[in-house]
């Protein structure tokens, strides 16, 4: 059976149809979800991906959390439902408090907005299994606040408990501990800043090191069913 991925759009997303596209391309079948929908139309996972939900108005993500469909899958990720947060996402899912800390301004004041390289960290959650602990990684980055922020208390449970699944090689934003994506303890939610969505495609980007994200999920839900 074809795994369902459901793809949230909210007023102000931009990459969800990157984000549909990229699950298509890597042999699963995205499914619109609408940000005022109250159900997740029985999906196997969700993406909450990149843009600048409700304008980015008040804080990053912070309006985008009271979403009616947001109700839904908090719901389903605290029962174990695959979620990754891209970004924009990644705000969302802090704003929510699936994943602790927050995403802050930029240390350099700036949008970024390049090819960046990341170390990976873990392969103990759903979308990370696919790769080596070690490996080196190339993933477009773009934001404006992607600088990753939590008291230091927070910052060494994410470390003992190996929480920390991506790191940036050259710290691009500030972020603490140079974090580009965590998951939460039970490994099946991920947020991160890059946006693995644009590198899937050889003939799009420079690299298809994306594809492991999402073969990761595939593989971990074939393991479980």
């Amino acid at each position: 059976m074809t795994t369902r991925i459901g793809v949230v759009t909210f007023p102000g997303t931009l990459d969800d149809s990157d984000a549909a596209r990229a699950v298509r391309l890597t042999g699963s079948e995205p499914v619109a979800l609408w940000h005022g929908n109250d159900t997740l139309d029985g999906v196997d996972a969700v993406i909450l991906p990149g843009g600048f939900s409700y304008g980015d108005y008040l804080r990053c993500g912070a309006i985008a959390r009271f979403s009616p469909v947001m109700g839904e899958l908090i719901k389903a990720a605290n029962d174990g439902m695959p979620v990754l947060g891209i970004c924009n996402g990644f705000q969302v899912l802090a704003e929510a408090h699936l994943l602790p800390g927050a995403l802050m301004r930029n240390a350099s004041r700036t949008f970024i907005c390049r090819d960046q390289k990341l170390r990976v960290e873990s392969r103990d959650s759903v979308w990370s299994n696919a790769f080596e602990v070690g490996q080196e990684i190339t993933i477009v980055l773009k934001s404006g606040e992607g600088n990753y922020i939590a008291d230091a208390e927070t910052l060494q449970r994410l470390e003992d408990n190996d929480q920390v699944v991506f790191r940036y090689i050259g710290n691009p934003n500030g972020s603490a501990n140079d974090i580009a994506g965590i998951t939460n303890q039970r490994g099946n939610v991920v947020g991160l800043m890059p946006h693995p969505e644009h590198n899937v495609d050889p003939d799009a980007s420079p690299t298809t090191d994306g594809v492991p994200f999402f073969t990761s999920l595939v593989s971990y839900l074939q393991q479980v069913s």
